[in-house]
């Protein structure tokens, strides 16, 4: 076979091929080894521009390059003439960005004389889940609150995914001159949790001022995608109502309160219902409402925030949540401070997503 049809074959394999000298110049690299960690389509050159990192001088000579996973390898299976294998994790710069990546190579000697190496890589689909895991939390970040006020109501909200892809959404929008707040919980975590948190942005009717309406709405949307039992979705809405200073809202098995504010103290609301879910299709939900005082701050949370544990298996709890809220003076106020004491309770350290979203009344 020609040159020309072994490269041919190598570009249709899904693993990663490259193919480099004793110079350490890489001769060779097919479609999959490109699509994993570069994406500056050279189909050869130095490993420095195969790569995209960025360095400038010749590949091996710089002293970053000691620090380059794939030139130690390389380099070591020169030297020594043999087969080395290894699981490298290094970074690598794709469309402008710095991405991670961690990849199984093997490195055999290509010719009797010990000139040209040939590449073996089986990460290559690790790497790409990870290029689609990034590209899902861009995905995710676009859907979160753009702003600090809305319909005239400042608002600071916090947003940890425990993973790169959370299942918690917060949204904040307006209807008709009133200011509307959403804290949906979904089961589960990862970028399964992730599709399901963008399903409720989108099946969440924000046109729909009754909010009871809305989440029957998407009760019944979610019966459509027939999950199993095991599938399901907290929320806890609200909507302001400034000129009547009346507070409504709606919860679909949301158990982390949701916690007013005022003169008189801490005042925790609570409407048991069930989650959007297959175990009751047909439920109707019920809206609610309470007055509200100038001044009155108003928090949603999902159980990531109440049962975040610490290094001897107590959970942060309600209580402790309801503290941080008596000591602060504004919505943004009461974030910062939580997130400051979930971390140090936690030791940084999350089990679960954690969110919250606040609210200046």
């Amino acid at each position: 076979m020609t040159q020309g049809t072994y490269k041919k074959l190598f570009d249709a394999m899904p693993e990663g091929v490259f193919v480099f000298d004793d110079k350490l110049r890489v001769k060779f690299v097919n479609a999959a080894f490109r699509r994993s960690v570069s994406d500056n389509g050279r189909k050869s050159g130095t490993l420095s521009e195969t790569l995209g990192c960025g360095e400038k001088g010749k590949c091996g000579e710089s002293p970053a390059c000691e620090y380059c996973a794939f030139m130690r390898t390389m380099r070591a299976a020169v030297e020594e003439r043999s087969e080395k294998t290894e699981t490298v994790h290094t970074t690598v710069k794709r469309s402008g960005r710095t991405d991670k990546v961690s990849v199984r190579i093997r490195i055999l000697p290509a010719d009797e004389k010990g000139k040209l190496f040939l590449g073996l890589t089986d990460g290559t689909f690790q790497t790409e889940m990870e290029r689609e895991l990034l590209s899902a939390q861009k995905m995710q970040q676009r859907l979160l609150p753009a702003g600090k006020s809305m319909g005239g109501v400042p608002y600071s909200y916090m947003y940890i995914p425990c993973f790169g892809v959370g299942g918690d959404l917060p949204d904040v929008y307006e209807l008709d001159g009133q200011t509307y707040g959403v804290l949906a919980d979904v089961s589960g975590k990862g970028i399964s949790a992730g599709m399901l948190s963008a399903f409720v942005k989108a099946g969440f009717d924000r046109k729909q001022p009754d909010l009871a309406k809305a989440l029957s709405t998407l009760n019944l949307k979610f019966n459509e995608l027939n999950q199993d039992e095991r599938s399901y979705i907290t929320v806890a809405a609200v909507r302001i109502d400034e000129a009547e200073k009346k507070l409504r809202y709606a919860v679909a098995g949301h158990n982390a309160p949701i916690l007013l504010k005022n003169s008189l103290g801490i005042n925790e609301i609570e409407s048991p219902a069930p989650p959007i879910s297959t175990w009751m299709p047909d439920f109707v939900y019920r809206e609610n409402e309470l007055p509200f005082e100038k001044g009155d701050l108003l928090v949603l949370l999902t159980d990531g925030v109440t049962e975040c544990t610490n290094a001897k298996g107590e959970q942060f709890g309600i209580e402790r949540a309801e503290s941080v809220l008596l000591q602060s003076l504004s919505a943004e106020d009461f974030i910062g401070k939580l997130k400051t004491a979930l971390g140090v309770f936690s030791g940084g350290q999350f089990s679960d997503d954690i969110t919250a979203i606040a609210f200046d009344l």
